[in-house]
C-alpha cells in the first residue's frame, strides 16, 4: 500500500514537475482573492455609507437607489454567471488579462455582500451615539469616522471574516475563464494522471489550511478589540 502511494505521489506531483500546477494555482488563488478583497472592502464601504446616510437622514436618494439597484443583480445572480459575462460580454471584444477580470468579477460580488455587512453593523449602534458626536461638535462625516465606524468594524468583524472565507473559495470557479487556479491547477494533474484522487485532495487541503489560518488570524484580532472595551 506504501508502494501504491508512493508511487502515485510521484506520478501526479513529482513526475514532469507537476507540482508547478498546484503551485501556480495557488499564486494565481491568491492574487485573485487579494486584491477582489480589496475591491469588495472599498466597494461594500462606499456603498454601506451611501445607504445609511440616506436611512438616516433620506440625503442622496438617487445614489441610494442605485446602490440598491446593484444589490438586487449582484446578489440575485450567481458569481460564475457575473465571471462569465465580465469575461465574454463585457470585455469579449479586446484582449484582457484573464486575472484582471476575476479580480473585478469576483471583487464587484464581493462589494454587494460587504456593503450590507457594514450596512448592518452601523444601523446596529444606538442612535444615541450620533447625539453624542453632535453634542462633541463632530459633523456627521466626522461622526461617523471617529465614533460609528470604529465600533461597527467589531460588531460586523465574524460576518467579514466568514464573507473573506466565502470569496477564497469562490475563486474555484476561476477555471471557467481558462485561468490556473488551485482547482484548475490540480484537474490539470488529474487530466494528465487520469488519477483524481491525489491532486483534488491537495487542492482541498491547501484550501483548509489557508482558511484556518485566515480564521486563527481573525481570532486573534477580535480577541484584542474585545480587550481594548475595558
Amino acid at each position: 500500500m506504501l508502494d501504491n502511494f508512493k508511487a502515485s505521489f510521484y506520478q501526479n506531483f513529482i513526475q514532469d514537475d507537476r507540482w508547478k500546477y498546484i503551485v501556480d494555482g495557488l499564486g494565481n488563488t491568491l492574487k485573485i482573492t487579494f486584491f477582489a478583497v480589496l475591491i469588495g472592502i472599498i466597494l461594500g464601504f462606499l456603498i454601506a455609507v451611501i445607504r445609511s446616510t440616506y436611512d438616516k437622514t433620506h440625503r442622496l436618494g438617487f445614489l441610494n437607489a442605485l446602490c440598491k439597484i446593484y444589490l438586487a443583480v449582484i446578489r440575485g445572480t450567481p458569481v460564475l454567471i457575473q465571471l462569465l459575462i465580465i469575461y465574454f460580454v463585457v470585455f469579449g471584444s479586446m484582449k484582457i488579462d484573464k486575472i484582471l477580470v476575476a479580480v473585478m468579477a469576483f471583487g464587484i460580488n464581493s462589494g454587494a455582500y460587504v456593503a450590507e455587512i457594514f450596512r448592518s453593523g452601523i444601523m446596529s449602534i444606538d442612535n444615541g451615539q450620533f447625539e453624542a458626536g453632535r453634542s462633541l461638535g463632530f459633523n456627521y462625516t466626522q461622526t461617523m469616522i471617529y465614533i460609528i465606524m470604529p465600533q461597527a468594524f467589531k460588531n460586523v468583524l465574524p460576518a467579514l471574516c466568514n464573507e473573506f472565507i466565502v470569496l477564497l473559495k469562490e475563486t474555484s470557479v476561476a477555471g471557467y475563464i481558462a485561468i490556473q487556479d488551485l482547482t484548475k491547477g490540480a484537474d490539470i494533474i488529474r487530466s494528465r494522471t487520469y488519477s483524481a484522487f491525489m491532486p483534488l485532495i491537495a487542492a482541498a487541503i491547501i484550501y483548509l489550511v489557508m482558511v484556518m489560518i485566515f480564521t486563527y488570524f481573525v481570532q486573534k484580532l477580535e480577541r484584542r478589540l474585545r480587550s481594548s472595551d475595558h
